[in-house]
């Protein structure tokens, strides 16, 4: 990504008014001594990249698609001091997901953010990263929202993309984090898949109720229409 492609993202950024709730559930997690595996939805990625990148929010790891959106994206994250791991759902998540288990596990003091529901949908799906994730390093899951009160909606992506505009206020909310046994059956895995996929659905529809966000589409891809990216 060209140095002017991130300057701009900075810039477009650094005038959003965040305002983050129940954020000394964060500040107390971080201070402690086990990694934090955040959860979000993907189509809030823009308004949580900024957020997460200031110093205060400690260090954090996250996973890009190797497809060429992917790239871009994962320039950025660079540029606003992530670590980067390539991999998705549909290509070397697996192998992704091994390489942030071994970081997370050799550097105390590392966390790791994950789209509950990937990089290709369907939108509002929790897939199993998150908790796998979680399962491995001895981690806490923690639900994020993010909520806007004026932005665009990129309606031709699968996760339906929203990007703040210029002076908008950001709502951020930090959810209670969620314990992940080591050992788990079937059962007990889709009950924390569920779980956390119904949670972090409320506790959007509950933002962007406070800020006003409207979208013609759910934040959930309705089973009957879910129809894979080409």
């Amino acid at each position: 990504m060209p140095p002017i492609a991130l300057a701009t993202y900075r810039w477009h950024a650094s005038s959003w008014r965040y305002v983050t709730e129940n954020e000394e559930t964060l500040d107390t997690l971080l201070k402690g001594s086990r990694p934090v595996v955040g959860a979000f939805l993907h189509g809030r990625t823009f308004q949580l990249l900024h957020y997460f990148s200031r110093p205060e929010r400690g260090r954090w790891m996250l996973m890009c698609s190797q497809s060429r959106d992917g790239e871009l994206m994962s320039r950025l994250e660079m540029g606003l001091g992530f670590r980067v791991v390539r991999g998705s759902s549909g290509s070397g998540g697996a192998r992704a997901l091994v390489q942030m288990i071994k970081a997370q596990r050799e550097d105390p003091g590392l966390n790791s953010c994950l789209a509950i529901d990937g990089s290709r949908g369907p939108r509002g799906t929790a897939q199993l990263g998150t908790i796998t994730l979680t399962q491995k390093t001895n981690g806490l899951l923690l639900p994020v929202a993010a909520s806007a009160d004026d932005a665009w909606v990129c309606r031709k992506c699968w996760d339906r993309m929203v990007i703040p505009k210029r002076h908008a206020q950001v709502r951020v909310l930090i959810g209670q984090p969620i314990e992940v046994p080591a050992r788990l059956d079937a059962a007990g895995t889709e009950a924390i898949r569920a779980s956390l996929e119904a949670r972090l659905l409320a506790m959007h529809a509950e933002l962007d109720a406070r800020t006003g966000f409207r979208d013609s589409e759910p934040l959930k891809l309705a089973p009957t229409l879910q129809i894979q990216p080409a």
